[in-house]
């Protein structure tokens, strides 16, 4: 198993739970459970595997990140009940599987030589994009965009401490678990701690 192949996994699994869970927000049956939760499990890596031209994307040619999707789904319709807030163990599945993401996304894209912006853009896509789908799909404001929150901002510096550390060393587990860290940190700061970015603030215009 390839690395970006098994972080395709680990993501998708997590993924699939944080979408489950909106489906379950959303009063879905279990076809609808497993459609929000496959949809958020493969979303960002599909876009990546179409944008990098890579064939097939990695869900056709081997469909388990679907099988995983749909048993996580199944898990969460029977299970959801038990917990005492969907909305905050969503947010915080989301905050996991966002790091493994951006790590497959640049994984992904640097073997296949591509330039720096492209490596950067892969990881944040990767990272990015089934979120925002389940959170559109789910009519919720998208957690990418909520203010006030690193997110993109997370994806961003994960990735590029990936390329930094890959640098610096020849293990290619290095730049992985790097990104991992730098993602997760920053973006579980901002949920646990209010770390953020300067947001723009009007000001009445001069005379």
């Amino acid at each position: 198993m390839t690395t970006v192949l098994a972080l395709d996994y680990a993501s998708a699994l997590i993924f699939a739970l944080s979408g489950a869970l909106a489906a379950s927000r959303a009063q879905l049956d279990l076809v609808g459970f497993a459609f929000l939760a496959s949809l958020t499990a493969i979303g960002g890596g599909t876009v990546r595997d179409v944008l990098l031209d890579r064939n097939p994307v990695f869900w056709m040619a081997d469909p388990t990140p679907l099988a995983i999707a749909c048993g996580a789904a199944v898990v969460v319709f029977f299970t959801a009940h038990l917990l005492e807030s969907r909305q905050t163990v969503l947010t915080w599945l989301d905050a996991l599987a966002l790091p493994i993401a951006v790590a497959a996304g640049v994984r992904a894209a640097t073997e296949l030589d591509q330039s720096v912006p492209i490596v950067l853009l892969m990881g944040v896509a990767t990272g990015c994009f089934g979120g925002l789908l389940r959170d559109i799909v789910s009519n919720e404001v998208p957690l990418l965009i909520r203010p006030g929150k690193l997110y993109v901002t997370a994806a961003l510096a994960g990735a590029g401490t990936a390329l930094l550390s890959a640098g610096l060393t020849s293990n290619p587990l290095v730049p992985v678990l790097a990104c991992i860290a730098v993602t997760f940190v920053l973006r579980a700061g901002s949920l646990a701690y209010g770390w953020r970015l300067p947001a723009y603030k009007p000001r009445p215009p001069r005379s």
